[in-house]
């Protein structure tokens, strides 16, 4: 009998039917279904749900409780990571010998192992875009107290972000929660990331897939310049004179531009100088502030991509001195700029992208349209032709199959 631990609602019914008496790399083929993933250690398969997917990776019961511990902390901190559902335990097979434990997770929707970004159109999969993902995903781990120990291109899943990158993490079974990390242990954890990022980019570079102008070790290094600007910018206190107030802003500013939100901030006037220090920092500034002004959901460069486009819509609008308040703006671009693109994509394309990338894009098209024909393409032009030109070449960003998958 399987014994189960579940952390969602999930059907159970979806899972009793799968065949738990079988080690995974011996389930049917009729059960399964293949998916972009990583190198991996352990045998990993995909099967499919009612209404979704899930991974499946088979590894010694002591492994499969950590990652289960670990990924449960993750999701209630608001990191970014794969969504757990739960252990597949006590197994046996039908001479009655036991088997490993099954890691249940849900399959990351228009995620891909950053090896498989190069075959997938407008991925953005530059040097500095897998970068500044990592960074911020390793410092946003790193402020929680969660040392990774694995970081790595197999250990993360990547989505598109408005010309960027987010990554999430995949593997956490070298993990470890602490309630803060110090310094020795971050910059082990640096180490680790940089050692991984180098041999996986090397890795891709000797398979004549790695994009023409990234240099593996010049990008490990950027990433630990990157890592350990942005953790200074967020921890450390800044001091001042008066006449160099404007470092501060610049600082917020750095800040904001990647996503990070501060709530409040220290400041302390002594010596002559101004000591500066931002508290109560998270991630996820312009997502909320989209949100809140429009009840969209999306992803931090996604979500400032669309607030530039609804100020600048505010601002083609207005038609006194005075700026219209941010919820008319936000309303009416709802209603007559994000609506009437959404409602023309057929059905057959719809989901082929998140909303929210799939409307940068048509921004994207719209700018290269007007500077080709040197005039104001009207919406619904762009909209046909971004459907036409763009979105039709698209591969579906939920379900792309791959050959067969790699274990390890």
């Amino acid at each position: 009998m399987v014994a189960f631990t579940l952390k969602t609602t999930l059907p159970q019914a979806d899972l009793l039917a799968l065949p738990w008496d079988l080690a995974l790399e011996d389930w049917p083929k009729e059960a399964t279904v293949i998916l972009p993933a990583g190198n991996h250690r352990h045998v990993v398969r995909f099967v499919p749900t009612a209404d979704d997917f899930v991974a499946l990776k088979e590894l010694p019961h002591h492994l499969a409780l950590r990652e289960f511990e670990v990924l449960s902390t993750l999701h209630r901190n608001g990191l970014p990571a794969v969504g757990l559902i739960g252990i597949a335990s006590a197994r046996r097979d039908r001479a009655g010998d036991p088997l490993p434990s099954i890691l249940i997770t849900k399959h990351l929707r228009y995620s891909l192992p950053y090896a498989h970004l190069f075959a997938a159109p407008g991925v953005p999969s530059s040097g500095e875009n897998l970068v500044n993902a990592l960074t911020v995903l390793l410092v946003r781990l790193h402020l929680d107290g969660v040392f990774w120990g694995d970081c790595s291109l197999n250990n993360a899943l990547f989505r598109r972000d408005a010309g960027a990158l987010r990554a999430y993490v995949v593997d956490t079974e070298t993990a470890e929660l602490h309630s803060q990390l110090s310094r020795g242990q971050r910059m082990f954890d640096l180490q680790i990331a940089v050692e991984n990022l180098v041999g996986g980019l090397l890795d891709i570079e000797a398979s004549g897939r790695l994009q023409p102008g990234i240099d593996p070790f010049a990008t490990g290094e950027h990433l630990d310049a990157r890592y350990r600007a942005l953790w200074d910018d967020l921890t450390q206190t800044q001091a001042v004179g008066e006449s160099h107030l404007a470092s501060i802003h610049q600082r917020l500013a750095r800040l904001n531009e990647l996503g990070f939100d501060t709530d409040e901030v220290q400041l302390d006037a002594k010596d002559g100088l101004i000591h500066f220090r931002p508290t109560i920092v998270e991630e996820g500034h312009h997502k909320r502030q989209l949100a809140g002004l429009t009840g969209i959901t999306a992803h931090e460069n996604q979500a400032r991509r669309l607030l530039s486009a609804i100020r600048a819509y505010g601002v083609w609008i207005q038609d006194g001195p005075d700026p219209l308040p941010d919820a008319v703006v936000a309303s009416r671009w709802l209603r007559e700029r994000w609506e009437p693109t959404m409602a023309q994509v057929p059905a057959s394309l719809r989901g082929r992208l998140e909303d929210a990338e799939l409307y940068h894009e048509v921004l994207e098209h719209g700018w290269a349209l007007a500077n080709q024909e040197g005039r104001d393409v009207p919406l619904a032009d762009v909209v046909d032709s971004y459907l036409r030109n763009v979105l039709e070449h698209h591969a579906d960003g939920r379900l792309l199959i791959t050959p067969q998958p790699d274990d390890g």
